[in-house]
């Protein structure tokens, strides 16, 4: 019998309504069973695994949460973390079907540089190499022995995201980008998925659950807010 395909998800308290969005789209688009965890910091903080003072330069609260996702897993099997800004369009069994046990972890190995300042909500927008490749990671955990709860509540942001805990870029592995799309950073793509399309529609500067940036994408964010009216018809 195969096991759920393990999900982490970052959470950031402003950030709720894209949370249970997303979720609801992993569980309407996959064939098969899912584990989801969300990453509330409280609750790691309770489990001493999570003890570092909030950073100035960082926008939310999974920044560096994300990496204690191997720790979590007892470093063992591979798992998915994901950002909450995220909308599943397609089965994220393919994306699972991915892993490639060369690497220690896989992305989408985008080349962004921001040319904004700030992002959703007046958030410092950090430019930095491998910009956004940590927003969407499939960790083989045993090869991730390095991030240790010591090592994620002292190591800098830049280390952590630039992925400086691994022994060198052979050990990062190359996803589609479909699997990360960058609304209103990258060109808009196909919205049907079974023709090559966006996969993983990821909100970086923002997404429609604030209202800020209510319109953000276009005909993505009426994709949202399609993908939140279902899930409310499906809480009812």
């Amino acid at each position: 019998m195969s096991r759920p395909i393990p999900i982490f998800i970052g959470v950031d308290p402003r950030e709720r309504a894209a949370t249970n969005v997303l979720i609801d789209s992993l569980y309407q688009t996959s064939t098969q069973t899912l584990a989801i965890t969300p990453l509330e910091t409280p609750q790691l903080e309770c489990q001493g695994l999570y003890w570092r003072q909030r950073d100035p330069r960082q926008s939310t609260a999974f920044s560096f949460t994300r990496f204690l996702v191997p720790q979590l897993c007892g470093y063992q099997g591979w798992a998915i973390f994901m950002d909450c800004d995220m909308l599943c369009l397609s089965d994220i069994t393919e994306l699972w079907a991915l892993r490639d046990d060369r690497f220690a972890v896989m992305c989408v190995q985008h080349d962004h540089v921001p040319g904004e300042t700030v992002k959703f909500l007046g958030e410092r927008q950090s430019a930095y190499p491998k910009k956004n490749w940590s927003s969407l990671m499939l960790f083989n955990t045993s090869r991730c022995t390095a991030l240790t709860p010591e090592y994620v509540n002292t190591a800098s942001g830049l280390d952590l995201h630039r992925f400086h805990w691994l022994a060198g870029d052979h050990e990062i592995g190359a996803l589609p980008d479909r699997w990360n799309h960058l609304v209103d950073v990258q060109a808009p793509p196909p919205l049907a998925p079974e023709a090559g399309g966006a996969a993983l529609l990821h909100w970086t500067l923002g997404g429609p659950w604030f209202r800020e940036c209510r319109t953000m994408g276009g005909p993505l964010a009426a994709r949202w807010y399609a993908a939140r009216d279902d899930a409310m018809r499906l809480w009812d």
